[in-house]
């Protein structure tokens, strides 16, 4: 595969896993407190990502990567987990119909963040995109 189609596969990968994780975890919450139920899914993430690098031989001691790396994996890790508190917190009391899609307004997000902390430059055509999910996300979220 090329680079430019390998991303779009992974990515298309990605919004089928988190889709389902929405229904699996709508199911699975029922009954259960969500800090409880993000707690057990974060367990089973991580004996299942520390199986996939080690089987995988990405394995690599993690304390020989820099400080710069710590720091914003540190932090990425700390907005993952208040992510997925706040969506289980949500999937709890709302529909998993409407909450993942809110959920995604995080894409506009990205764009604003990657264009005004990384230089990145959407063109017209992506931000009109952009504007459409932002749109989308509104129309969602507003009761009839």
């Amino acid at each position: 595969m090329t680079n430019s189609i390998s991303w779009v596969y992974w990515a298309l990968l990605s919004a089928m896993f988190a889709a389902m994780t929405a229904i699996f975890a709508k199911i699975g919450i029922k009954g259960v407190d969500s800090d409880l139920a993000t707690l057990v899914r974060t367990a089973i993430i991580i004996l299942v990502l520390t199986a996939f690098v080690v089987l995988t031989g990405k394995w690599s001691n993690p304390f020989e990567l820099s400080s710069r790396t710590w720091i914003f994996l540190g932090l990425s890790g700390l907005a993952t987990g208040a992510s997925w508190v706040c969506y289980f917190r949500a999937l709890q009391l709302g529909e998993a119909s409407k909450v993942a899609p809110i959920d995604k307004f995080s894409l506009v997000l990205v764009a604003v963040f990657a264009f005004t902390f990384l230089g990145e430059r959407p063109s017209p055509r992506e931000w009109a995109g952009i504007a459409m999910v932002a749109c989308g996300v509104l129309v969602l979220a507003i009761k009839r």
